[in-house]
């Protein structure tokens, strides 16, 4: 038995870092020059610890500047993911022994790992996803945050669980691995969601291929080379970048993958979803789809509430990296009694908000590529015909996939740009009678992921309680910025499946109850 239970048992999350501080500033400035010395490097597949090389590569570009390469990296092919699952599957056959100490044990080091070079994470992040200080480092914490708090939590799960004492019986319930897992994480968060679903996923004691997204597939490369650093056994985390038709599809409807955990777009979740519902020739099981979609997320800000406060909560919730998390504020319903004081206020913030390069630490950087730029200009010129153009509307300047924050104003309920999911700097003010139409309002999309309620009347939050029908429900706060284990995050109806991640019952998903019943005299 190793010296794991020695660690700290009280999670704490990992503290942000103040780049207002000079020192904090200039390491970062530091370390982004450091790794742009390393940008350029061509990366190979990795299965069973063997690297392998196909015909084609595919590049991961700077978004602020799309003229610099990042790196690239081989296109995985149909056998490789073969050979990468039933390799996978392998290594599950020792795996799913290792005591869950030493496994916990390998999050543990990755996190110490990422702690020490915690600037360089932030560097690759800032200069692969657009991502500004702040908001790159607030990704690099969650990562760290998810390691800890999954080991804990396998910790947990491994020990004792309650059961209705029965006499002349010996009962055990134990939580047992699946298998292997297809980890199919976004670009938007492209270290903390692809670590959180792929180390719970290890400690549990599967296997796991990981298909990193094709924007930010770095992240994926740095954060398997922080494992095997941890020492973590070859096999168990596989690297398999490519294509989502090729290397994804392959991936998702083999025989032995039993199950997926994927985060992303509502579109591709779905037929992630009607593909793994397929049971394939030779699958013995049903597969588990693990899924965080989209959303459309609303902030309602009630005649009874601080209105400088709430515009100054919307206008970060709406514009933080660009408005491209899923639980971002795209829409404000406004009472009409504070419906025009509420749009003055909140005109000046976003023209106050600044547009340039995520590596000179500007408020608002770049989108992710050109073809989502082009998709949030079409919805754009949708805010043009269904309501009023307050600021905004247009690229901004610069050798990147720039767009200047932008609101409509007049909006209607069921406006397009009220009802899709826009993943841009984009936000639709939509005025409301009174605060039950806010709820109604709030209510009327597909989706049902993050919101938030402002107002200082008591009993409008406890109707607002029963009635929003959202994972993550926020009061007199943003509705972004969830903390591992002090906001388990996950949503409802074309959101996902609700899974809750960084939440107690989030490794359930990856694990199956096991009872063990023995006669005793």
């Amino acid at each position: 038995m190793s010296d794991i239970n020695k660690r700290p048992g009280v999670f704490r999350n990992e503290p942000l870092l103040d780049f207002s501080k000079k020192i904090n500033y200039d390491k970062q400035k530091a370390a982004i020059a450091l790794v742009r010395k390393k940008l350029g490097r061509t990366y190979e597949i990795v299965i069973n610890g063997k690297k392998y090389k196909t015909e084609k590569t595919f590049t991961s570009i700077n978004p602020s500047n799309k003229d610099e390469v990042i790196a690239s990296f081989y296109k995985g092919t149909i056998d490789l993911v073969n050979l990468a699952v039933e390799s996978a599957n392998k290594t599950f056959d020792t795996w799913k022994y290792t005591p869950v100490d030493e496994r916990a044990n390998y999050l543990f080091k990755a996190s110490a790992i990422i702690k020490e070079r915690r600037f360089e994470v932030n560097a690759y992040m800032i200069l692969e996803a657009g991502k500004n200080f702040a908001e790159a480092d607030a990704d690099t914490a969650e990562a760290i945050d998810f390691l800890e708090f999954y080991g804990r939590e396998a910790l947990r799960y491994a020990g004792k669980q309650p059961v209705t004492p029965l006499k002349g019986e010996k009962n055990e319930l134990v939580y047992i691995p699946l298998g292997v897992g297809a980890v199919i994480p976004p670009w938007n968060f492209p270290f903390a969601i692809l670590i959180g679903m792929s180390s719970a996923a290890m400690v549990s004691g599967n296997t796991v291929v990981l298909k990193p997204s094709s924007d930010t597939p770095m992240m994926g490369q740095l954060f398997f080379e922080i494992m095997q650093q941890a020492g973590l056994p070859k096999g168990v985390l596989n690297f398999v970048p490519g294509s989502g038709g090729e290397v994804g599809d392959t991936l998702v409807a083999h025989p032995k993958t039993r199950f997926i955990s994927f985060t992303g777009s509502m579109e591709v979740g779905i037929h992630i979803n009607e593909l793994a519902a397929k049971v394939q020739p030779g699958q013995i099981w049903l597969k588990r789809v693990i899924a965080e979609m989209g959303g459309k997320d609303s902030m309602v800000i009630d005649s009874e509430c601080d209105v400088e406060e709430a515009a100054t909560a919307v206008v970060a919730a709406a514009f933080g990296f660009q408005g491209q998390k899923c639980s971002a504020c795209s829409r404000a319903i406004v009472d009409k009694s504070i419906y025009k004081e509420f749009v003055q206020k909140l005109k000046v913030k976003v023209e106050a908000l600044k547009v340039g390069p995520a590596e000179d630490n500007f408020s608002v950087g770049p989108v992710i590529g050109d073809n989502q730029r082009n998709g949030i200009l079409e919805y754009m010129e949708f805010g043009r015909k269904e309501g009023k153009l307050l600021t905004g509307g247009n690229k901004a300047e610069g050798n990147g996939f720039y767009l200047e924050p932008t609101v409509f104003i007049d909006i209607k309920p069921m406006d397009k740009i009220s009802q899709e999911e826009i993943f841009g700097p984009v936000l639709a003010v939509i005025k409301s009678n009174n605060f039950d139409e806010s709820l109604k309002i709030a209510n009327n999309t597909k989706f049902g992921l993050t919101g938030a309620v402002y107002t200082n009347n008591k009993a409008k939050l406890e109707k607002a309680r029963k009635e929003l029908l959202i994972g993550n429900l926020y009061f007199n706060r943003k509705c972004t910025g969830a903390l591992v284990g002090v906001h388990p995050f996950g949503g409802f109806n074309m959101s996902g499946t609700d899974s809750k991640a960084g939440g107690r019952d989030y490794l359930l998903l990856f694990t199956q109850a096991k009872l063990m019943s023995e006669k005793i005299k």
